[in-house]
């Protein structure tokens, strides 16, 4: 690999003289940066927690006995608006299956309490426990709309079991969801960091640098399972919306359209359909009885907008059904046979649509 490096150095004096270096660049104080960092780690790491949970072992053919599968993961301590008491913010894959009296709770100063509630998302992967003890530490929870690419970032989690463990990094990127995760996590638009995260981070904080929640993290993309400064946090205002749901009604409620759009979309595939972008949705099928099916769409077509809003791929069209309510009649810009359409759609309900589908596979 050859390291290609540019700088003033290398051009001629003329043209040195015509792009002079900048007089006005910030500078960094390297001090003031690690007296920041040392600020939100000793504000927030109090409030960060250990979890363990005890599920049952898949069901194995042929075996009637089988053993108890520990997980272990990491969260925080928040409060929650119109909601008393104390919660632990986590993601569902790490307490997944678990009941309450299985999951264990480890404070910063090595108490160790149980929750006695417990709700989960599997689609968005959020999970949240509630504490009933004494008045603890809290982290405040930041807006993650606010996040830019370049910031400075913290981790705090328990990564290989060592509790309040921090790293640093920067937001590498947003909105990603061409991540593959877990069978049921269908909700995603990540942050995508360089800090380091590995086993056991799942459902710690990623902070800014005023000591705010602003994810959390979730996965990493790895070839050997450890942090390769590639990882993914859920944003704390998609959490925010799932845990208003969570905690009024138990679930979250999602809409729904009922087709099954392709995982990815590339520029030859838009060139073949006349698109001069890779942008939009590719309908791959469109399933019988279902909103989709009677508001006209068909396979290949491209969902390019959705009531105005423009598509920028298969993940973040599924986000934009997810979040409309059921009843609501919306428009589509849908590009087909090299034409552009509008058709109406009434969006249905995801929850009512998945007991049905399982209804019909059961018979």
């Amino acid at each position: 690999m050859v390291a290609v490096t540019f700088g003033i150095h290398g051009l001629s004096p003329a043209v040195a003289q015509m792009n002079p270096p900048p007089t006005t660049s910030p500078t960094l104080d390297a001090a003031r940066i690690s007296e920041r960092f040392e600020y939100v780690a000793r504000k927030v790491s109090p409030a960060v927690v250990a979890v363990e949970a005890v599920k049952p072992a898949p069901a194995r053919s042929g075996s009637s006995k089988s053993r108890s599968v520990d997980e272990s993961g990491s969260g925080v301590l928040i409060r929650i608006a119109r909601h008393p008491g104390i919660y632990v913010l986590t993601n569902n894959h790490v307490i997944q299956q678990a009941p309450p009296d299985q999951i264990t709770i480890s404070l910063y100063d090595n108490r160790i309490l149980k929750p006695t509630k417990v709700w989960a998302d599997p689609e968005s992967d959020v999970a949240v426990l509630l504490l009933n003890g004494p008045d603890l530490p809290t982290a405040a929870l930041g807006d993650s709309d606010k996040v830019r690419v370049g910031q400075w970032v913290l981790a705090i989690g328990s990564p290989f079991g060592l509790n309040q463990t921090v790293t640093h990094g920067i937001i590498s990127a947003r909105e990603r969801g061409q991540v593959s995760l877990g069978s049921t996590i269908r909700i995603k638009d990540f942050l995508q960091t360089d800090a380091a995260i590995n086993p056991g981070s799942s459902g710690g904080p990623l902070l800014n640098m005023e000591g705010e929640v602003i994810g959390i993290n979730t996965a990493i993309a790895s070839h050997s399972g450890s942090n390769s400064g590639v990882a993914f946090s859920i944003p704390i205002n998609l959490v925010k919306r799932v845990l208003d749901q969570l905690l009024e009604r138990g679930s979250v409620a999602r809409g729904y359209l009922g087709l099954q759009v392709a995982a990815s979309f590339e520029p030859a595939d838009a060139a073949a359909l006349g698109l001069n972008r890779a942008q939009g949705a590719l309908v791959e099928t469109v399933y019988a009885d279902t909103p989709a099916a009677a508001a006209g769409l068909r396979a290949r077509d491209v969902v390019l907008e959705v009531d105005g809003v423009p598509v920028r791929n298969e993940n973040h069209f599924i986000n934009l059904i997810s979040g409309l309510q059921a009843g609501r009649r919306i428009r589509l810009h849908v590009w087909r046979e090299r034409r552009l359409l509008t058709l109406e759609a009434v969006v249905g309900d995801w929850n009512t649509a998945q007991a049905r589908f399982q209804r019909d596979k059961d018979k």
